[in-house]
């Protein structure tokens, strides 16, 4: 597990490498002083974790993870004096929130999670791996075989369903509870009744309001969901 250490104060930073050096299976990917700082060496360095301050220069942390989210990775760990942020903190995507000075055991057991979390993304991916990569429908008369890295999302329609895919719109003769049953979660995630989402071609998810979330997809596509059912999405794609 690489691992980028945030934070402003060059001696929180060193603390927290000498922590890390008793983490089995950990590696320490880099350091980053501020917000800005942060965003360009993930970008350079692509670590699994950031263990990430909430007060720094340029962007505070709360502000990192929200400009994070989006990605499958990293995962975001706080480490902070302040634990009147806690609630913001996981609203954000955290997998955990250390109170300063952190203890070597605490420190560990966020590790932990973190690392529980990337085999399940790990899982994920090797399961729509495994998944039937074609299917055949019909646009214009004529028959395609789609693959399915290429479908957005399936869409309930009249005798079948709507085909949304990067390379245009088809119509296939099957229910939207047998595409459901062919292509299973985690690649593939019923969001309501009549809407069936490819989750590698989510872009973003954004509040509505306090019950409703904007979930945003390749081509410019959109669906509102239920909060309920934006965690579960963000949850099983390790938003």
């Amino acid at each position: 597990m690489r691992v980028l250490i945030a934070d402003d104060e060059p001696i929180a930073r060193q603390v927290l490498r000498e922590l890390l050096e008793e983490c089995p299976g950990v590696e320490v990917a880099g350091e980053a002083a501020s917000g800005a700082e942060t965003l360009r060496q993930v970008e350079r360095l692509d670590p699994d974790v950031v263990l990430l301050d909430i007060h720094m220069p340029q962007s505070d942390g709360l502000a990192v993870a929200r400009r994070l989210r989006p990605l499958p990775l990293p995962l975001v760990i706080y480490v902070t004096a302040y634990e009147q942020h806690a609630l913001a903190a996981f609203e954000a995507g955290a997998v955990d929130y250390l109170l300063k000075p952190v203890r070597l055991e605490r420190l560990r057991a966020a590790l932990e999670k973190a690392r529980r979390q990337l085999e399940g993304l790990r899982a994920a991916r090797a399961s729509a791996q495994a998944a039937p990569q074609r299917i055949a429908a019909r646009s214009g008369g004529e028959i395609h075989l789609i693959d399915t890295r290429d479908i957005i999302a399936f869409r309930a329609a009249e005798g079948g369903v709507e085909i949304l895919a990067t390379t245009g719109r088809f119509h296939a003769p099957h229910s939207l509870k047998e595409i459901e049953e062919r292509f299973p979660p985690p690649q593939f995630r019923r969001i309501h009744r009549a809407f069936l989402i490819n989750t590698a071609h989510l872009r973003s998810i954004a509040p509505l309001s306090s019950r409703r979330y904007l979930l945003r997809l390749t081509g410019g596509l959109e669906a509102v969901v239920s909060k309920r059912m934006a965690g579960v999405i963000r949850e099983a794609t390790e938003w």
